[in-house]
C-alpha cells in the first residue's frame, strides 16, 4: 500500500494524508509515522555525545558510513530521558533531506489509516514553534499522535 504525505504549503500544520504508519510507545504514549519515511528499525546502541548538540540529541551512530542525529522524543515532549532497555528502539527516518534517528521505548504495529481516522491537535502557543503532534489518528477508542518529525528534528 503506497503512503502520501502532503504538506501544506500555506504556513499552516502539516496536512497529513496517510493510508499506513508504523506505531511505536515513548512514556506510555503511542505515535505513529508514516510507514514510508522508516528506512529501518535498530534495536539499541550506545551513540556518541555531540558537544554543544541540541537537548533532544541523544548523540550520533555511523550508519553504514553515514552520520545520523538520534533524538530522544522523551526530551522533545519535556520529559526527563529513560534507562535504556532491550525493547529500546532507534527508528531510522528520512526526512527527505537527511536521515534522523528517533530513540523510543518499543515499536508497536503497522495499520491502516484512513482521511476519516485523521483528527487536527488541539491549537498551541505559535511562539513555540510547530507542534510535535501533526495529527491525531483516531481507531475506535484509541488515539494515538502522528509524529511530526521536522518539529521533532529543527
Amino acid at each position: 500500500m503506497n503512503l502520501a504525505v502532503q504538506i501544506d504549503q500555506t504556513g499552516g500544520h502539516p496536512a497529513w494524508v496517510c493510508r499506513q504508519v508504523v506505531t511505536f510507545v515513548v512514556a506510555n504514549q503511542v505515535f505513529a509515522t508514516p510507514i514510508e519515511s522508516v528506512r529501518e528499525i535498530r534495536g539499541w546502541q550506545k551513540t556518541t555525545p555531540v558537544p554543544n548538540a541540541e537537548p533532544n540529541v541523544t548523540g550520533v551512530l555511523n550508519l553504514r558510513g553515514a552520520i545520523i542525529a538520534i533524538y530522544d522524543l522523551r526530551r522533545s515532549l519535556g520529559l526527563p530521558p529513560n534507562d535504556r532497555t532491550s525493547s529500546s528502539v532507534t527508528i531510522v527516518i528520512d526526512t527527505g533531506d537527511k536521515l534522523v534517528g528517533i530513540l523510543a521505548d518499543s515499536v508497536s504495529d503497522i495499520l491502516d489509516v484512513s482521511p476519516d481516522d485523521l483528527r487536527d491537535p488541539p491549537t498551541s502557543d505559535p511562539v513555540n514553534g510547530p507542534e510535535v503532534v501533526g495529527k491525531f489518528i483516531v481507531k475506535g477508542e484509541t488515539v494515538i499522535s502522528l509524529l511530526n518529525i521536522e518539529a521533532v528534528v529543527n
